[in-house]
This record gives structure tokens, sequence and C-alpha cells, in this order.
């Protein structure tokens, strides 16, 4: 893998989201909204977002007469966020040692 900056998960919570759901086979609605701190509206345009570019699957359904709504990130979208975080961890080495060149 290589590490590559993915602007999908530079928008509001879309990395929390992915992080959260890189080890989860499913996670609903609630989970999800609880776990990230957001509002019913922002999980769901960012869950939108996120299914647009293929990186989340969205399933709907009901338990007893309840409806829910649960996520998972597709195969592309766990490549995709291992990518983008290898990417970010990479920006720790890139000014290494330049704090030698600073004056006293």
């Amino acid at each position: 893998m290589t590490p590559a900056r993915d602007p999908v998960f530079e928008v509001g919570p879309r990395l929390a989201i992915g992080a959260l759901l890189q080890g989860a086979a499913w996670a609903d609605f609630a989970t999800v909204r609880d776990a990230v701190g957001a509002g019913d509206s922002v999980i769901s345009k960012h869950a939108r977002s996120l299914e647009d570019a293929g990186y989340l699957e969205v399933r709907k359904g009901a338990v007893g007469r309840r409806p829910r709504t649960w996520f998972r990130l597709t195969g592309p979208g766990r490549s995709a966020l291992e990518s983008h975080l290898a990417w970010l961890t990479s920006l720790s080495g890139v000014l290494e040692g330049t704090d030698a060149d600073l004056p006293s």
C-alpha cells in the first residue's frame, strides 16, 4: 500500500466514521452518531458522501417496527482509509531533524 492523501477523509467527521468502522463488520447509525459525537443530520450528510465515493455500504431495515440503518466500510473504503492514515503518519517524518536548523 502506498501512502496517499484522500480528500474524502479530510472533511467533517468522515475520518472519525472511517476509523470507527474499520474495526467493525457493521455498526448501526445510533452507535456511529454517539461515538463520533455529531448530530443525525451531520452523520447522514457525511455517510452519503462516503457512500457516493464508494467507501461506505449502507443497509436499511427494521428491528421490530423501528427503522434502522447500518454502515460498514467497503473494500475500497478500507484501502483508502489505510492509505490516508499511512499518509498522515508519514507526515510526522517530513520535518524530522529540522529542529537543528533553528537559531538559538
